[in-house]
């Protein structure tokens, strides 16, 4: 009979942590799962998931003025937040109800409190005012949205939380931030109507994205009437009288706005949680250490997904607990493998991009080759709107074999997740020459490009 009163507990309903308290119990393993607030985490709760049913919503304007073009007459339109913010909420309950429900039919505890630690082995419930033990522990508390606390007026800013709970749409918005959340919500709020801006301090959006799709989404943006206005960044926030806030920038410029939006990082969930008490190292960021197994600093103690700034995408953490339950109750220690990650920006137009960006692959190949096609999308002929689709392959000269690709438009996400088994399988661009094309496609320019758009030596374009 075990000394413990489960052989793993889990501190945190998210995606990681309900897949590892799922797999674990139905190995027969004694489980149990707190969450604080409620089961499906970030992504369900608070993330991907609304995001993305806040892109659909925003994606209708356009939808109505290309139907024309196709002999569609669109009677009047009317837009209503309310609606849209109740119907987004009872798709979460219901998802939030299927990760609790699935968890416990899995064989696991679901326990709605809040969990800390109180040793390597013990684990306090603060609610309950209970303390239980377990074998193994597994942190998986994610992580939420920084609040910029040294700049004065940050208290008056939301940040993507609220944002999906605003009682009312605003009429104008400033989002403060360039990474991807910040583009999507810039283009959310704008394709609904609001008259949006968005400031960041580096040159381009989207740092860590390939730079030609960058250039390119940014001039989109443009286009459709959204500013993009980087090389700057708020110093103060200020609310006036008549309840609209003034966001002072570096530059001098003084924006004025009904919300301001902050999406500037995210910070891990450590805080109070017993992490020194347990002997579970943090790093200077305020994140979980852990080794390439996701074990911390405490033997029995492991963490994975958000808490432990690796990669933060919903995928890669419950990528994390699988490789965790084959370590611990399968006899396969495993290590997550983080190469060619495909990821998607729900932004308008779609980013796509799964492998090396050409600044990456130039950095550690001596020859490339870039294939790139841009082009106007069939859908987009008969409604005459001027949008342009990109597509881009980084291949190494030598081997042949497809380091990256990268795509701009409709469905880019969607077509990502298919390239990013070729990637990761080792595909070589012959093998693309090889495979027949399906017409008529956007996608068909994936396997139709046969001379390189231009060359890269030692990474500099020849």
């Amino acid at each position: 009979m075990s000394a413990y009163d489960y052989d793993l507990f889990v501190i945190g309903g998210g995606s990681g942590g309900v897949r590892a308290a799922r797999v674990a119990a139905s190995l027969g393993k004694k489980v149990a799962i707190a969450e604080e607030y409620r089961f499906g985490g970030t992504c369900v709760i608070r993330g991907c998931v609304p995001k993305k049913l806040f892109v659909y919503a925003s994606q209708f304007p356009e939808a109505f003025e290309d139907a024309a073009g196709y002999g569609w007459t669109v009677g009047e339109r009317q837009f209503d937040w309310q609606k849209l913010i109740a119907a987004k909420d009872r798709e979460i309950e219901r998802l939030e109800g299927l990760y609790e429900v699935n968890a416990g039919k899995a064989g696991a505890v679901t326990i709605t409190d809040r969990a800390v630690l109180e040793g390597p082995h013990e684990i306090r419930l603060i609610g309950r005012d209970e303390r239980v033990t377990a074998d193994q522990i597994l942190i998986a508390t994610g992580g939420r949205p920084n609040r910029h606390p040294a700049m004065p007026g940050a208290e008056h800013c939301i940040t993507s939380e609220e944002a999906f709970h605003l009682k009312e749409l605003p009429k104008r918005i400033a989002i403060l931030g360039g990474g991807y959340i910040a583009v999507e919500f810039a283009n959310i709020f704008h394709g609904l109507g609001v008259e949006t801006t968005l400031v960041y301090r580096g040159k381009e959006i989207l740092q860590g994205f390939d730079d030609d799709l960058r250039h390119e989404l940014h001039q989109a943006m443009d286009k459709k009437g959204l500013r993009v206005h980087c090389c700057d960044t708020f110093e103060r926030v200020d609310m006036r009288e008549d309840g609209t806030l003034a966001a002072t920038c570096k530059s001098g410029e003084v924006m004025v706005a009904d919300q301001i939006m902050l999406a500037i990082g995210r910070t891990a969930n450590t805080e109070n949680l017993g992490c020194e008490t347990a002997g579970v190292e943090l790093d200077e960021r305020g994140a979980i250490k852990i080794d390439d197994y996701s074990r911390t600093s405490a033997e029995n103690i492991y963490a994975i997904g958000d808490v432990t700034h690796r990669v933060q995408l919903t995928p890669v953490a419950i990528h994390e607990a699988m490789c965790l339950i084959e370590t611990l109750y399968r006899g396969k220690p495993t290590k997550p493998d983080y190469g060619s990650i495909a990821t998607a920006v729900f932004s308008q137009p779609e980013l796509g991009v799964v492998g090396l960006t050409e600044h990456e692959a130039g950095r550690q190949y001596a020859g490339l080759e870039i294939y790139r096609a841009s082009f106007r999308p069939m859908k987009n002929t008969l409604s005459g709107r001027d949008g342009r689709m990109l597509m881009k392959l980084v291949v190494d000269a030598d081997s042949r074999r497809v380091l990256g690709a990268h795509i701009l438009g409709p469905d880019a996400g969607e077509l990502a997740q298919v390239l990013a088994i070729t990637v990761k399988a080792g595909l070589t661009k012959d093998q693309f020459d090889a495979t027949m094309a399906v017409h008529p496609t956007a996608a068909e320019e994936l396997v139709t490009m046969y001379q390189p758009s231009y060359r890269v030596k030692n990474g500099e374009r020849v």
